[in-house]
């Protein structure tokens, strides 16, 4: 049902008269198109994406999913209002007062950087914006009251395949000083989802011996959506900040339904699946906790999972070196590549071989130039599951005797981004390769259980 105060206006458009049918599709608009195939649509007209402009518009209908339509295909539009709805009136929902914080509960920040969990639709561009004041969180999820005081900040909001080593370096450095500020206070840093497992990685690294617990969130599904996973996940991870563990975590759906989320280890999570709810998975790890949103309830799936430390031992190293390489190694892989890098100054250089950690033996003149010329050569492998071993085959033995360093199981996003870490922070090759070969936060799996391989069922 349409608000009293809106009046449908319609207005034929020719097809040829394309900048008077400009004006009635802008951004915010709120129309019913009819289409030559015989459908009557109405919705929010949202900004074009850039590759469809002249093409297409795309409608958000009412109930939250988006529909593009091909300009030659209106037939007529009528405009059902002289000015953007606001959210309120366009869903005919009342959008609630943000609940009153309850007295003497842990406090929780917020930070935003970025992805669509912690964003919302702007209902007078139809594009989506950060909703990250405590405020605007509490409308938005409400529960989050009952759990803590919540704090929140922006630091940045960039799509997560935008992010760089240095914004690694600014999250912690903003998160370092958080924590100096309020060593009890919780921290909840939201992501986009493809590449929260590196920050995460680079957090574990450069905030070590942690007072609180730091949870990366992140949203498979945006919140417009009936299916998204935004506002459990955002719960799960307020619960996990309020916890024991001092370790950074990923905390994201466990399952495809609502029942559980899980807290994976910064330095042993990975995103296996482009869409699914439940994507993220610990390697060959248990994951740190299971969480129960519903009935704000943390068990600790890991008897190695680190207490939070005192504040003075809280020390941060915050720097990353972004002259380093990840290669994946495949048949006819060119080792010029390598050359190359070693010419242009790279200083580390991670491979994935094959295997237990192999390439063919035509590369590994090009692997011992860069090892004499001082760039440090890791070799992981890209099986995922299973561990680098260097001494069973004669490539294997012939990379060892080049200098290579085998990273055991270590994920290679997160052999990438310790080397990245040891290289800006230390000076001695020796003492980076040493550092490396450490377990410093998890990142190697010292006990290798069968039953954490995935074995999927065959009919």
């Amino acid at each position: 049902m349409k608000p009293a105060s809106q009046k449908a206006l319609e207005v034929r458009v020719p097809l040829s008269d394309k900048a008077r049918l400009e004006s009635l599709l802008k951004p915010g608009s709120r129309v019913r198109i009819y289409t030559k195939s015989g459908l009557s649509l109405e919705g929010l007209v949202l900004p074009r994406y850039e590759l469809y402009k002249g093409k297409h518009i795309t409608l958000k209908l009412d109930n939250g999913y988006n529909i593009g339509i091909s300009l030659d295909n209106i037939e007529r539009v009528e405009s059902l209002e002289p000015r953007a709805l606001k959210a309120e009136e366009h869903t005919g929902e009342i959008v609630p007062e943000a609940p009153k914080p309850r007295k003497g509960l842990p406090k929780t920040l917020i930070v935003g950087t970025g992805g669509t969990i912690a964003s919302r639709v702007d209902y007078q561009t139809g594009g989506v914006k950060p909703e990250l004041t405590s405020k605007e969180l509490l409308e938005a999820i409400p529960e989050l009251a009952e759990l803590a005081e919540i704090e929140a900040s922006v630091l940045f909001n960039i799509l997560s395949e935008n992010m760089e080593p240095e914004h690694w370096t600014v999250i912690a450095e903003k998160i370092a000083r958080y924590i100096s500020e309020d060593p009890k206070r919780g921290i909840v840093i939201t992501h986009g989802t493809d590449t929260m497992a590196y920050t995460a990685a680079a957090l574990s690294f450069a905030l070590q011996n942690l007072p609180v617990p730091i949870a990366l969130v992140g949203a498979q599904r945006s919140s417009d959506r009936p299916s998204s996973d935004a506002a459990l996940n955002l719960i799960a991870a307020v619960l996990y900040s309020q916890s024991n563990i001092g370790e950074v975590a990923v905390v994201m759906h466990g399952e495809t339904g609502d029942t559980y989320m899980l807290a994976h280890r910064g330095v042993r999570v990975r995103k296996m699946h482009s869409t699914r709810r439940d994507a993220f998975q610990s390697i060959e790890s248990l994951p740190l906790a299971k969480i129960y949103p519903v009935h704000q309830k943390l068990v600790k799936l890991r008897d190695d999972a680190r207490a939070r430390s005192r504040l003075d031992e809280f020390e941060p190293k915050v720097r990353f070196e972004r002259r380093v390489a990840l290669l994946k190694y495949h048949p006819g892989f060119h080792a010029d590549i390598i050359d190359y890098l070693v010419d242009r100054g790279i200083r580390g250089i991670v491979l994935e071989g094959t295997g237990m950690g192999h390439v063919a033996e035509r590369v590994i003149p090009s692997i011992s130039r860069a090892i004499e010329s001082g760039v440090i050569v890791v070799m992981t492998t890209q099986c995922i599951f299973g561990t680098v071993n260097l001494n069973v085959y004669s490539t294997g033995r012939m990379l060892l005797q080049a200098g290579v360093v085998p990273a055991g199981d270590m994920l290679p996003e997160t052999a990438l981004v310790k080397l990245s870490w040891l290289l800006a922070n230390y000076d001695d090759t020796k003492e980076v390769v040493e550092l490396f070969k450490r377990n410093l936060v998890g990142e190697y799996e010292e006990r290798r259980r069968v039953d954490l391989f995935p074995r999927w069922p065959h009919g």
